[in-house]
C-alpha cells in the first residue's frame, strides 16, 4: 500500500473516531509500526494531529481532515490554476462551483471580483464563502456526502435546474477522451452534470494527474466541456487529444517559469 492511501486511512480513522492506535493501524494496513509512525509523524508536521505514546490523537475539526490532505497534494499546480481560472470571471457574473479541492481554490481567487453570484453545492466552499458581504451565496440543499462534502442528489438538482449560470468550474476525479469527466459516485456525477447544463461557459480545473484517468461515474462527455484548465506537467499527447477533441486547454504556468 503506497504512503498516499495509507495516510488517507489514518485520515479516514481520525474523522470517525478522533484517535488512531499503532497497533491497530499495522493491522489494518499490513506494514510495520516504523512505517506507520512514519506517517504519523508527516501528519504530525502536517498538523493534521498529535502524536501520543502509541498512537495520535486529531489536531483539527474532524471533518475538515481528509479534504485538507487531499487538497495538501499538488497545492502549488491548484493554486495556479485557480489563479488562471479567475480571469474568466467578471465583475456581476454567476459562477457555479462543484465540489474538491481545486474548485475550492477558484473561490478563493475570484473573491475580489465586484458583484458576484455564487453558487454552490460544496459545504467547504459555502463556509469559507458564507462570510463574504461582498458577494451573493446561492447553497443548493441535498443530501450531504462525507467523502466530498458535497450535497447532491434531487433537491440540489431541482434548485440548479432553476437558475442561470455564466461559468461553472468543475472539479473532476478523471478526464479522458473516451470516458468524457469522471468521478467516484453516480449521484454527484448526475448533479454536477444539472450544474454544467445550465452553465453558458464551462471550465473544467484538474491537476495533470486527473488526466486520463477513468472514475467510476461519468459526470458528462467532452463535448459538454468548453476549456479544460491544468498544470505544466500534463502530458502533451493527452493534451492534443483534447484540443482535437474541441476542448481548449490552458495550461497554468508558475510565476518563475
Amino acid at each position: 500500500m503506497r504512503q498516499a492511501e495509507r495516510v488517507a486511512t489514518v485520515l479516514e480513522v481520525l474523522a470517525a473516531e478522533g484517535t488512531v492506535d499503532v497497533a491497530a493501524l499495522v493491522d489494518r494496513l499490513g506494514v510495520s509500526a516504523a512505517t506507520v509512525r512514519r506517517d504519523l509523524q508527516l501528519l504530525e508536521e502536517q498538523r493534521m494531529l498529535s502524536r501520543t505514546h502509541g498512537g495520535a490523537v486529531a489536531h483539527d475539526v474532524l471533518y475538515e481532515l481528509p479534504l485538507r490532505y487531499k487538497a495538501a497534494r499538488h497545492q502549488v499546480e491548484k493554486q495556479r490554476i485557480a489563479v488562471q481560472a479567475a480571469t474568466r470571471v467578471a465583475d456581476g457574473a454567476v459562477v457555479g462551483l462543484t465540489g474538491g479541492t481545486t474548485t475550492t481554490e477558484v473561490a478563493r481567487a475570484i473573491l475580489d471580483r465586484r458583484g458576484i453570484t455564487v453558487v454552490t453545492n460544496a459545504l467547504n466552499i459555502a463556509g469559507e464563502l458564507a462570510i463574504r458581504a461582498d458577494l451573493k451565496l446561492v447553497v443548493t440543499g441535498g443530501t450531504a456526502r462525507s467523502e466530498s462534502y458535497e450535497l447532491v442528489g434531487p433537491v440540489a438538482e431541482q434548485a440548479l435546474e432553476r437558475l442561470n449560470l455564466d461559468v461553472a468550474f468543475v472539479g473532476v476525479d478523471g478526464i479522458s477522451l473516451e470516458a468524457g469527466l469522471t468521478t467516484h459516485h453516480e449521484i454527484e456525477a448526475h448533479t454536477n452534470r444539472t450544474m454544467i447544463e445550465r452553465a453558458r461557459l464551462v471550465v473544467v480545473v484538474a491537476d495533470s494527474s486527473k488526466l486520463g484517468r477513468v472514475a467510476f461515474a461519468q459526470i458528462c462527455p467532452l463535448g459538454a466541456v468548453d476549456e479544460l484548465i491544468t498544470d505544466e506537467a500534463a502530458p502533451a499527447e493527452t493534451i492534443r487529444g483534447l484540443a482535437e477533441a474541441g476542448v481548449a486547454v490552458t495550461v497554468a504556468i508558475g510565476a518563475e517559469a
